[in-house]
Order: structure tokens, then C-alpha cells, then sequence
């Protein structure tokens, strides 16, 4: 028992000893952690005032460096101002003087003004008089003089220009004549094609005039069935072995014709027979007419044609124009376009269609009161070709401005193909009627005696008195003569005027 208590007062003084050390020991270390702490404080106190001091001195002297900026400027702002102010000055002495200098000049020149009204007065009251004394010798007065002096002005100035247009005309002539020939003999010489004639009368051959009593019919039912199935009027007359199929529509003519040999070869004729007959061979001219327009683009190496435009183009096979097959004529006009757009420099293939497309407004029916050639260009506009193409058939009768170089070269083709001796035939009367136009145009200008139409109105000669007329104004009547028959008559190719002036002294010996 008294071990366990001598063991317990041991252990609580060893714990109490040990307390005590560990209480000194830990005062200990904390008192040295607390100096070294202060220790280290006092160190970065002292680094911050430090880094304080150099931020504030480099504030101070960035500071300073933008006072002395400022001042800078404000004193050449200062020095500026000033030479503006002395500049201003001097302006303002300068306009001083300009002033006192201007109010001088504008005495002086009130001044001169007065000197000057006053000889103008003087003046004018000389030229009065002088005007005057030049009207008494004269015995005319000043607008009568004005009047002759500018009459005598204008013939002299229109004799210099008779004399300088023939001047030009004779140079371009000499420069591009000799190449403008060349391009359309060759072009002409290239194109070799036939010329078929059509009429509105088509004449069908028979074997013997028995025939004509069985295409008649009983009480005439068989022609009147055959001439309402085509619409063709049918003349059977005392012609031997001919009957005549008359229409304007050379389509209809073509189908009553094929009907008729049909009819005729095959033996059955009556009313039903015609009928079926009539409706076949619409259908097969209707199918060549196509064909005729695709191998005419073929022929050409023309593609990309609307169906449309390739059915009038087969259909211009059955049309004529003053005698002329259409689509001979177009086609003959689409290869001279192609040869000249070529030799020029342009496109011929342009050319071609446009040539070939030129006439398209001939085959419709429709819309008869317009120009054939305004016709044509709205088919094309309707069918999607080109404005290039659109204008030359529009333009190629001048009905519309030419704003292509295509457009001249189609006129200049349809002329070519319509002009060639036998392409076209004329009716008698409106030919007759054509030269007479050209001699009573002619003889209507002061001084003409005289006018004839030579060459199939190709030239014009007329005749002038030497007495009214003066070589100068042969020239001039020449000129106006040719313009008033370009702008006021239509006519194939060109119309030469040649004025002929002459002078004849006759005598007679007894």
C-alpha cells in the first residue's frame, strides 16, 4: 500500500516536473519566434517605405515631366497666337491699302466711262452719217445692202460646200470603195443559187377534157366538196387539158394540186373520197413543210431554232415575194450575211441566222396592217433569239433604228438578192409608175427642163437650163435630188442622177 502511494506521489511529481520544464521550455521558444518575427517586420517595413519613396519619386518626376510638357505647348500655342495676331494685322493694313487703292482706280475709271460714253455718242453719230452718205450714193438703203451682201454670202457659201462635200465624197469613195467592192463581188460569187418563181395561179395538166366532167360531179358536188376541203377556188374552163387553182395562200394551192393528182390517178371520185384525201395530204404537207425548215437549218448550220421558227421557215417554200421564192431568197440572203460578216470581221453565224430570219414576217397571217419586217422581229422577240438578230429583221427595211453591225449587212444582202438582174419580177404598172415618180420628183426643182429615167430606173439624167443653173449649183441640184429620192421612194440597188448642163449657140446661114 504504501509502495502505490509512493508511486502515485512519484508519478504526480514527475508530472508537475515535467509541466514545468515544458512550460519553460515553450515560453522560451515563443519569446525568440516573437523577436524573430518583429525582427522580420521591422525588415519588409522598411522595404515597403522604401519601394513607397521610389514610386513617389518616379510619380513626382513623370509628373513633372508632363508639367514641363504643358507648359511647352502653351507656350508655342502662346508664340503661334501671336504670329497670328501679327499676320492679322498686316492683312488688315494690307486691305487698308487695297481699299484706299480700289476707291482710286474707281474715280478713275468713273472717269473713263464719261470719256467713253461720250466718244461712243461720237462714234455713233459718225457711222449715222456715214451710213447715210453711203445710202444716198448708192441709192439703197442699209437692210436692202445687208440683205444682197447675205445672199451673195450664202451661194458662195453654199458653192464651197457643194465643193467640199463632192471633196469628201471623192475621197472616201477612193479609200473605201475599191475594199467595199471587193467584199460584196466576192461575197456574190460565193453564193450561187437558183430562183424559183411562184405565182397565185397554179395550173394542173390533165390527159384529156373528159376529166373535167368527173372532177365537176354530178350537179357540181365534186369540185364544191374539193373547193371547200382546201379553200381553193377551182376554174374549169375551155382551156384544153388545164385546170386552174387560184388562192393567195400557195400552202392551200400545193394541197389541192397534190389532191387533184391523187384524185385523178387513183380514179374514185366523189365527195367522201375528197374529204379524206384533202385531211391526208394536209397532214403530209403540213409534216414536209417541218422538214423543209429542219434540213434548211441543217443545210446552214443554223441550231438552236424554236419549232415555230423552223415551221415558217418550211412554210417560206410555198411564199413569193415579187416573184421571188422566199426561201430561196432567204437562204441566199443568210449565206451573202455569213461571207460579208466574215470578210468584216464579225460573227457569221450572227449573220446567217439573221439573214435566214429576215422575212419570217411575210408567212403569218396575222397582224396584216404592220410591216413584214415588224412582224418578223416580234416572232423572233416571242421565240427567245437574240437582240442582235431581233434588230436586224426589224431594221432591215428601216422600220426600226439599226443598233447592231448586223443590222446593216442583212440590208445590205436582202438588197444584193433582190436587186440581181431576174431574181424579181415587177408588176408593169407599178414599175411605169416607179420612173415616173423619178421624173416628176426631179422636175419640180427650179431650172430643170427636162428629166429621163434610163436603165430600168436605175439612173436619172436631167436636164438643166445653162441660163437659171451654174456649174455650182448643178452640183447642189444633184445632191438634193439623190437625198429627196432616198428619203421619200422605196426602189431596189441605187439610182444615179446625173445633171447635165449646156450651153448651144445656133446660128443659121442663108
Amino acid at each position: 500500500m504504501n509502495q502505490i502511494i509512493i508511486g502515485i506521489i512519484a508519478f504526480v511529481a514527475g508530472m508537475g516536473l515535467a509541466y514545468f520544464v515544458y512550460n519553460y521550455l515553450f515560453k522560451s521558444k515563443r519569446a525568440k519566434d516573437v523577436k524573430e518575427a518583429e525582427a522580420e517586420a521591422e525588415v519588409i517595413k522598411k522595404k515597403r517605405m522604401l519601394e513607397a519613396k521610389e514610386h513617389f519619386l518616379q510619380l513626382k518626376t513623370e509628373h513633372e515631366q508632363m508639367v514641363n510638357e504643358r507648359n511647352s505647348k502653351m507656350a508655342q500655342a502662346e508664340n503661334r497666337i501671336k504670329q497670328k495676331e501679327s499676320s492679322l494685322s498686316q492683312r488688315m493694313e494690307e486691305n487698308q491699302r487695297q481699299k484706299k487703292d480700289l476707291d482710286t482706280l474707281r474715280d478713275n475709271l468713273g472717269t473713263q466711262i464719261e470719256l467713253a460714253e461720250r466718244k461712243q455718242e461720237d462714234l455713233e453719230k459718225a457711222h449715222k452719217q456715214q451710213v447715210e452718205h453711203l445710202e444716198a450714193i448708192s441709192g439703197l438703203s442699209a437692210e436692202e445692202a445687208k440683205g444682197q451682201l447675205i445672199e451673195s454670202l450664202k451661194t458662195e457659201a453654199r458653192g464651197e460646200a457643194m465643193s467640199y462635200i463632192n471633196e469628201i465624197v471623192d475621197e472616201a469613195k477612193m479609200t473605201a470603195s475599191k475594199e467595199a467592192k471587193r467584199i460584196v463581188l466576192q461575197t456574190i460569187q460565193r453564193v450561187a443559187t437558183e430562183v424559183a418563181v411562184e405565182n397565185s395561179v397554179t395550173v394542173f395538166h390533165i390527159e384529156n377534157d373528159e376529166m373535167k366532167g368527173r372532177i365537176i360531179g354530178r350537179e357540181g358536188r365534186n369540185i364544191r366538196a374539193l373547193e371547200a376541203a382546201t379553200g381553193v377556188e377551182i376554174i374549169v374552163d375551155d382551156t384544153p387539158e388545164a385546170i386552174v387553182l387560184s388562192a393567195f395562200d400557195p400552202v392551200r394551192r400545193e394541197v389541192a394540186r397534190l389532191a387533184l393528182h391523187q384524185l385523178v390517178t387513183d380514179g374514185r371520185i366523189h365527195p367522201a373520197r375528197i374529204e379524206e384525201v384533202v385531211n391526208k395530204l394536209q397532214k403530209q404537207v403540213e409534216e414536209e413543210v417541218v422538214e423543209v425548215g429542219k434540213r434548211t437549218a441543217i443545210d446552214l448550220g443554223i441550231q438552236g431554232l424554236h419549232p415555230e421558227l423552223i415551221r415558217i421557215i418550211g412554210k417560206m417554200k410555198y411564199r413569193s415575194s415579187y416573184g421571188q421564192n422566199l426561201l430561196q431568197h432567204s437562204r441566199e440572203v443568210a449565206n451573202l450575211s455569213a461571207i460579208m460578216a466574215s470578210e468584216l470581221g464579225l460573227n457569221p453565224k450572227l449573220a446567217k441566222r439573221a439573214g435566214l430570219l429576215h422575212d419570217i414576217g411575210k408567212v403569218p397571217d396575222d397582224e396584216p396592217e404592220l410591216p413584214h419586217a415588224i412582224i418578223g422581229m416580234k416572232l423572233a422577240e416571242r421565240y427567245k433569239e437574240k437582240p442582235d438578230v431581233c434588230n436586224a429583221i426589224g431594221a432591215h427595211h428601216d422600220e426600226v433604228e439599226m443598233t447592231t453591225l448586223i443590222a446593216p449587212i442583212v440590208q445590205v444582202c436582202d438588197a444584193i438578192s433582190g436587186a440581181r438582174p431576174g431574181a424579181r419580177r415587177e408588176v408593169v404598172d407599178a414599175y411605169i409608175k416607179r420612173l415616173k415618180e423619178l421624173e416628176s420628183l426631179a422636175l419640180a426643182y427650179p431650172g430643170v427642163t427636162k428629166t429621163y429615167a434610163i436603165q430600168a430606173g436605175r439612173e436619172l439624167r436631167v436636164i438643166v437650163g445653162s441660163e437659171k443653173v451654174s456649174d455650182t449649183d448643178a452640183e447642189s441640184l444633184s445632191y438634193d435630188i439623190a437625198k429627196k429620192i432616198q428619203d421619200e421612194m422605196t426602189y431596189p440597188g441605187q439610182v444615179k442622177i446625173t445633171v447635165i448642163r449646156e450651153t448651144r449657140a445656133i446660128s443659121y446661114a442663108k
